[in-house]
């Protein structure tokens, strides 16, 4: 029965399954977007005018209230490329909507009342990390190059969750490590290239590359409790970072400095097991043991053309470096604190004294528990749930701010918490509500709507 039930489905692809609005070119005007899909009933309301039903092609105005019934589902796309589903049963207010491809201002605010929405963001969010969010009456929702699901949840979401028979996994982190502090503009490289804007709580992951500018410098702290100044003009990359907590002793922390100065504090990988923890350069590589050292890398040790100060420049502030050379593995020089050594093409040379910089001592900051802790929430707490598939999310409320990064669910309870749950709820992982992005999305709707979900799918 069920495999014929699924056929049924399949051929829903060869007819228009629900009747639609459709908008012709002509009736359009100056908007903010549109209404790709609409199943169910719904309807757009601009301030002072009379409801509009909502059907594909129907253009949307900056400050329209939009409202889907129970069981109905839009897809709404906004001029930057914005994306969003909007769940059954919501309401919310597209407050505020200022694009234009060469402006400098673009914004993007939504009032969400009740229900959700899964979204992928646009230009917008991508352009300036404070340019696009999402308000409810408890919490803000601050949105920067993300994909993500946003639901207000009361007792449905608890009795939704208890109806999904899959186990919860957990909620675990898998940023490397992530902002504790920065100071102007930020940027992080992933393996394939792509640039983001980096801000405090944001996360990265192994093959990114920190990059800063004149003037910049950030501070990084890792899952292991290490803890990083990137200076100005640097780049500097995670290229493999390995940790559990109950097994510091087996994780791994190998690192390389492309370009400029870091100031480094070991963790617990370097505390349980030294030798498991480098910083690489293309002169030498400099080993740690429970350790603060400053690290420089100018002119031929980037890559680049001599210079005042070219070369290696090693300095330790406590416990033991083991520096060796790149070019001749039998020259190891070990580093005791307040010893340094600089590596250069005239020759190598130990000193004692501690090079000149504006480094903030990477110790010096507090390291906060919610950066990377977890709490022990059951599905039936009320509140804001937000759920992030890539990007950055930054959920504030009066009295705290939860950083979330890829794959991180989190909440703003009604009181005004703000928590990192220990395992995802089961409403967010399994949502039949499909994404914005879903081809054909009407057999995806009648999917969810049979619960039928995972492989049992058309291709």
């Amino acid at each position: 029965m069920a495999f014929f039930s699924l056929a049924v489905v399949c051929s829903a692809l060869s007819w228009s399954a629900f009747a639609q609005t459709t908008v012709t070119p002509a009736n359009r005007t100056s908007n903010a977007g549109e209404v790709e899909f609409m199943r169910g009933v719904g309807f757009a309301q601009t301030p002072g005018q009379t409801p509009r039903t909502l059907g594909k092609g129907l253009p949307l105005q900056e400050g329209d209230r939009l409202t889907t019934a129970d069981g109905a589902t839009a897809v709404v796309k906004l001029q930057d490329g914005t994306r969003m589903t909007v769940r059954p049963g919501s309401e919310m207010v597209l407050s505020q909507f200022k694009f234009s491809q060469d402006a400098q201002d673009n914004s993007m605010v939504i009032n969400m009342l009740r229900g959700g929405l899964r979204a992928i963001t646009g230009l917008i969010a991508k352009g300036s990390p404070n340019a696009a969010r999402i308000q409810t009456n408890t919490a803000t929702i601050g949105i920067r190059g993300t994909d993500f699901d946003a639901r207000i949840c009361s007792v449905d979401c608890g009795n939704e969750g208890r109806r999904i028979a899959q186990n919860a996994k957990p909620n675990a982190i898998q940023a490397s490590a992530k902002v504790l502090s920065s100071r102007g503009e930020v940027l992080a490289v992933d393996g394939a290239g792509q640039r983001r804007r980096l801000v405090d709580g944001g996360g990265l992951y192994p093959g990114d590359v920190v990059e800063t500018g004149q003037g910049t410098q950030a501070v990084l702290a890792f899952r292991d409790e290490s803890r990083v100044t990137v200076g100005a003009t640097t780049r500097f990359r995670i290229d493999n970072f390995v940790f559990d907590s109950k097994n510091a002793g087996e994780g791994r922390m190998l690192t390389s400095i492309l370009k400029g100065t870091v100031r480094a504090l070991s963790g617990l990988i370097g505390k349980a097991n030294n030798k498991n923890v480098s910083y690489s350069t293309s002169t030498a590589t400099i080993g740690i043991r429970g350790t603060e050292v400053l690290i420089r890398c100018v002119g031929v040790c980037a890559g680049e053309g001599g210079g005042q100060g070219d070369g290696l420049t090693v300095f330790t502030y406590s416990g033991q470096v083991d520096v060796t050379k790149l070019t001749d593995f039998t020259s190891s020089f070990v580093l005791t604190p307040g010893r340094g050594l600089s590596v250069t093409p005239a020759g190598t040379q130990e000193f004692g004294a501690e090079p000149p910089n504006d480094l903030t001592a990477p110790g010096s900051l507090p390291l906060p528990a919610s950066l990377f802790g977890s709490d022990n929430v059951n599905e039936n707490q009320e509140g804001l749930y937000v759920f992030v598939r890539d990007g950055h999310i930054e959920l504030t409320t009066n009295s705290s701010v939860l950083h979330l990064g890829r794959n991180e669910a989190g909440l703003a309870g009604n009181d005004g918490s703000t928590v990192r749950p220990q395992d995802v709820p089961r409403f967010l992982e399994f949502d039949r509500t499909p994404l914005p992005n879903s081809t054909n999305f009407n057999v995806a709707a009648l999917l969810g709507d049979s619960n039928i979900t995972g492989g049992r799918v058309c291709r």
